[in-house]
């Protein structure tokens, strides 16, 4: 019979070193992949072995019960005992700052320098934790408190997250100080007029660039004066959903700074979930909109080179239940599966919420439970994949060549309403890209702030994009644009350029400019008139189409993308010469030994998506190992194909736990699995024969029904432990 072995707390001088301890310094910050973070000091329940922890706060996170009985440095130390690579995460926006608030600092209150919204109050975080307008006092502050204090500690990777200024604010004696210095005029109410919402949003943009600049350029100069390289990151939500939520961030632009090494894409069932529109209806659309979230952050580096880290969340910061969670992890999770070219990722944020905390354990029931063991098992296999997880130059299934514009200036028209013109939901987005994502048609998104990067444009053939929600911030876009277009490009422009924000006081109407719309320059660099009508112009060997309709009419009206959608394939085909734009209702990648499979509703059939061949389903805690796999639309699933796996040697193929420690032998195969105490341990293990012997800590746990012989795999259960459970197999 199975044996379910009790987790054993070993000595201290039995526990063997993983092989993170062993890693030397020069390969610290290239050879981590997987990360998470914690406020928490190291304790056994959320030992889930990635290679790195990022240690939250220097008094921790704002939100937990301070106790103050741990320091900072107590709890670096706690992880780098357990063989952790550490690094720094705090707040740029907010955070456990008490004591600049306080006065303590620097003998000043500074409560005033929260961030605060027409009606006089505060935007708050956190009790005593305003959102913050970053003055150059309080960047001092962080430079001196916080920062100094973690490279003095030996951290060497600093992450600052969510430089965030909302949209609401911006009408603290703070922020009107900051317009004063910026623009040399007096403060203008944002909700008056377009002009003073614009220029609002422009200088929230700007206080959060410059506190990263200062910031992450104290952190290197600091760094270097002992002898280090630091690394700086921002971990910030993806530009499609600050948009949704009216926040002002800097996003795209920050790879202008040679101070910024990269970034984590903050993405996770409550980023994805949020409603938008599709034939007429608003609903969530958890997969579609992650698929498109990772890539609106993928696009904002791969033509700068610098690192991103995909985060994805097994719970998330809004109550729900236990089946809610899983459901839209695995969404999120299959979704950042399917850019190839990225394999670092935050496996979790705040595992003590995720391994510790209390949530319903059905929609209809107010039971509140910890994580159940088969979810939790379900989640460490998934994560222990991403650390197997290849960079793959294979291609994800669809017709390739399709791209969005997107500028950081959509998140300046969001709020307030000027005029009556609205934008549901991001609409005007949406209705670009949502007709094609839900036809299998891995649309790219294409930020306007990188089209100086020649690799920016290299493989796109027809380029959709609007001035309804976004303006371009520079007259360069357009260069750009035009010289991409002469060389054969497809654009495709929509807009009626009638909205409130074409009139406000920016490059096409100030310094000696007097185009009436953005596009009116844009059109007369390409010898189109301005103002053009609907319809076709040659520009040098390419094409544009000018479409007299707001992008949010393809999705807000039932069927309103039929057209669209027709047009964008004529032109794939006949202009770009990309012959047919193909449709399907999935999405597939193989990625080494893995298949990752998405199948979406209100698309083109509600046929499933057939897969042929031996394959394991990691969204199953049990591992069951099928001949051919099938997904129904709606679902998400990751499998490892047992056709493409190495089968020359004994190996793990799929592990509730890491392994560490493994030994090859003539007729054995031993090794350490380690994970976080009270979860349950599931691994598939490929063996060249059946085995004769099965030892979990030195007992025997043979059992003949968990061979699966067509396979060629074992599958074994046990009970986790954070120090490490022996398994020896002989055959």
């Amino acid at each position: 019979m199975k044996c379910l072995i009790e987790n054993i707390v070993l000595p201290a001088c039995l526990i063997a070193l993983s092989s993170c301890a062993c890693r030397d310094r020069a390969d610290v910050i290239d050879g981590v992949r997987t990360t998470f973070q914690t406020s928490k000091e190291w304790r056994p329940t959320i030992d889930n072995r990635a290679d790195a922890v990022m240690v939250y706060g220097v008094g921790g996170n704002p939100s937990d019960t301070k106790d103050g009985v741990i320091t900072f440095e107590d709890r670096v130390r706690s992880w780098r005992d357990r063989g952790y690579v550490t690094h720094f995460m705090t707040g740029i926006a907010w955070g456990g700052y008490d004591d600049y608030f306080s006065g303590k600092w620097d003998g000043m209150m500074h409560l005033d320098e929260g961030q605060m919204q027409q009606d006089g109050d505060t935007i708050w975080h956190g009790r005593m934790t305003p959102y913050i307008v970053p003055s150059m006092n309080y960047l001092e502050y962080m430079k001196e408190r916080h920062v100094k204090r973690v490279i003095d500690a030996g951290i060497d990777v600093i992450f600052m997250e969510e430089p965030e200024f909302w949209n609401r604010a911006g009408y603290s004696e703070a922020f009107k100080k900051e317009w004063r210095d910026y623009y040399g005029s007096d403060w203008l109410p944002q909700h008056e007029s377009p002009e003073n919402t614009y220029l609002s949003n422009k200088l929230k943009y700007h206080l959060y660039y410059r506190a990263l600049d200062e910031v992450f350029t104290y952190a290197k100069e600091y760094g270097r004066s002992k002898g280090r390289d630091i690394k700086c990151y921002v971990p910030t939500h993806s530009l499609i959903n600050y948009s949704q939520w009216q926040i002002v961030s800097p996003e795209a632009s920050l790879a202008s700074l040679s101070c910024v090494d990269g970034y984590i894409a903050q993405v996770w069932t409550g980023t994805s979930r949020v409603l938008n529109y599709y034939r007429g209806k608003a609903a969530e659309r958890v997969f579609e909109t992650a698929f498109l979230e990772y890539g609106c952050m993928e696009s904002m580096t791969t033509p700068t080179g610098r690192k991103m880290f995909f985060l994805t969340d097994p719970i998330e910061d809004r109550a729900c239940d236990w089946e809610d969670y899983k459901r839209n992890y695995q969404a999120t999770f299959t979704a950042q599966l399917l850019y190839p070219h990225v394999a670092d990722f935050e496996v979790m944020p705040w595992p003590e919420r995720i391994y510790e905390g209390l949530y319903r354990v059905s929609a209809d029931s107010e039971e509140r439970a910890r994580i159940p063991r088969f979810y939790s098992t379900q989640m460490q296999v998934m994560v222990n994949s991403l650390n197997r997880m290849p960079v793959s130059d294979n291609v994800l299934s669809g017709s390739h060549g399709v791209g969005v514009m997107m500028s950081n200036s959509l998140m300046f028209q969001t709020y307030p309403v000027h005029d009556g013109y609205e934008d549901p939901q991001l609409s005007d987005f949406f209705g670009q890209v949502m007709p094609f994502v839900k036809r299998g048609v891995p649309v790219e998104i294409v930020h306007m702030e990188n089209l100086g990067y020649p690799e920016t444009l290299a493989d796109m053939k027809v380029l959709l994009m609007s001035y309804s929600n976004m303006k371009p911030m520079d007259p360069a876009a357009h260069r750009h644009l035009v010289s991409w277009v002469k060389k054969g490009g497809v654009l495709v422009y929509s807009g009626r350029d009638d909205d409130p924000f074409q009139k406000v006081p920016e490059w096409w109407n100030t310094d000696g400019n007097t185009y009436a719309t953005a596009s009116d320059h844009l059109f007369e660099l390409m010898g189109i008139p301005h103002g053009a009508q609907e319809g076709g112009y040659r520009c040098g060997k390419g094409y544009v189409h000018v479409v007299r309709q707001d992008p949010k009419e393809y999705v807000l009206e039932d069927f309103g993308e039929k057209d669209f959608v027709g047009l964008v394939a004529s032109l794939y085909q006949n202009e770009a010469g990309c012959g047919e734009l193909k449709f399907a209702n999935s999405f597939h990648l193989e990625r080494g030994m893995y298949d990752v499979v998405a199948v979406m509703t209100e698309s083109v059939s509600d046929e499933p998506y057939r897969l042929e061949g031996l394959v394991v389903d990691l969204y199953d805690h049990k591992l069951p190992v099928m001949e051919g796999a099938v997904v129904y639309p709606g679902e998400q699933r990751l499998y490892v194909n047992l056709d493409r796996v190495d089968r020359s040697r004994p190996q793990i193929i799929a592990s509730a736990s890491r392994e560490y420690e493994e030994k090859i032998e003539e007729n054995g195969y031993s090794f350490v699995a380690k994970g976080p105490v009270e979860t349950l341990n599931a691994s598939r293990i490929l063996l060249p024969a059946c085995p004769v012997s099965v030892l979990v800590d030195g007992k025997e746990c043979l059992d003949a029904g968990s061979w699966h012989g067509l396979s060629g795999t074992y599958f074994l259960e046990f009970g986790n432990s954070p120090d490490g459970v022996k398994v020896e197999i002989k055959w």
